[in-house]
């Protein structure tokens, strides 16, 4: 009567190999790719010293030196490729930041050319809507004009433009450029003879003025506010 009892697996039976899930040509990074995806996979891959291309000696001793070795050396190529890379990306960072920053400066530049040709229009508007129009037809045009004033300043406020704050202000020598007037003690602008500019923070040109001492303005002041009563 034939034995029909099943053997199990024999402790001297081999593990599965990588050449037994391979075909000829097939590439090795696929082939882990596969095994790792399959679910009912039970194999356990571990590389021979061909496979990564490592000549190990025969004798054990020498071999875990050798072993030792390789992992030394490619560790220590494996953190100067790391220092390598990070030394790129700071480099990288650095320069789009100053390629940022150059954009920026240049954008400025621009801007701040087209004001300074555009200055005369800018003081011809000044000249023109301090005129007292003497008929309707030039109150329209002079509306017309202040409307066009307007638009343009809104314009290039929106790039960065700002009228330097003069009249009654503390004389600033930085700001400002005093032509006329004088006095002894703390002075302020008193009159604004031509408006300044400021673009960026930077001054584009001085607000020309006349200045006086404060008291003298403040005294001025209150005459005037006594007038009016």
């Amino acid at each position: 009567m034939g034995d029909s009892t099943q053997r199990g697996p024999h402790p001297h039976d081999e593990e599965p190999r990588l050449e037994d899930h391979t075909h000829e040509g097939e590439d090795l990074e696929a082939v882990v790719f596969d095994l790792d995806a399959d679910e009912d996979a039970s194999v356990t891959f571990i590389p021979s010293a061909d496979v990564l291309g490592i000549d190990l000696p025969a004798d054990p001793d020498e071999a875990r030196d050798a072993l030792l070795e390789e992992v030394w050396r490619s560790r220590r190529m494996a953190g100067e490729h790391l220092e390598s890379l990070q030394r790129i990306a700071a480099e990288y960072e650095n320069f789009r930041r100053r390629s940022e920053r150059d954009q920026a400066e240049y954008a400025v530049r621009g801007t701040r050319r087209l004001i300074e040709v555009l200055l005369p229009t800018l003081d011809a508007f000044d000249a023109a809507m301090v005129y007292d129009p003497q008929s309707p037809g030039e109150e329209k045009l002079l509306s017309g004009m202040k409307g066009t004033y307007n638009q343009l300043m809104e314009t290039l406020e929106r790039h960065g433009l700002e009228v330097i704050d003069a009249d009654g202000a503390p004389f600033d020598p930085a700001v400002h450029e005093a032509v006329a007037g004088g006095g002894d003690g703390d002075l302020v602008v008193d009159q604004v003879l031509r408006t300044g500019y400021r673009l960026a923070g930077k001054v584009v040109r001085p607000a020309m003025v006349m200045v006086a001492a404060g008291e003298a303005v403040n005294h001025a002041s209150e005459d005037d506010a006594g007038d009016e009563d």
